[in-house]
């Protein structure tokens, strides 16, 4: 049983706002610690979260057999990397101003598609629910 969203990007577009929340979060903290020495900036993988949000998006698309459950996962966005291969400043920190701003950026263009695509399929909801066209 998919529930009144099943067939629409709805629950994927989520778990993209959850993630890229997350993320930012991240993001807004290396930029507040980047003067605390010896501070390692933090991230969330954005290739891992595509490939497992895609991998459940495939999953969910196939037919349920009776012998194995459907496919679940308990958390598309856990585990900051670990050290990221920047360059490591005298004081032993690796945060970067500009990369952090960047990373910043993307995330916020991530989270704006989202939200735009999220209002575009509700209306579409809302326009079959009071069949308007």
């Amino acid at each position: 049983m998919q529930g009144i969203f099943g067939g629409t990007p709805i629950a994927a577009l989520e778990h993209t706002l959850t993630f890229a929340q997350r993320r930012h979060e991240l993001l807004a903290g290396n930029v507040s610690n980047m003067d605390v020495p010896g501070y390692r900036s933090r991230d969330l993988d954005i290739n891992e979260f595509h490939n497992a949000l895609a991998e459940s998006i495939d999953n969910a698309a196939r037919p349920v057999s009776h012998t194995s459950g459907p496919y679940t996962r308990d958390d598309l966005y856990s585990g900051p990397r670990k050290a990221t291969e920047q360059v490591v400043f005298h004081d032993g920190s690796d945060v970067s101003l500009e990369r952090q701003v960047t990373e910043m950026a993307k995330n916020q263009h991530l989270h704006g598609l989202a939200i735009t695509t999220m209002r575009s399929q509700f209306a579409l909801l809302r326009a079959a629910i009071t069949e308007r066209a």
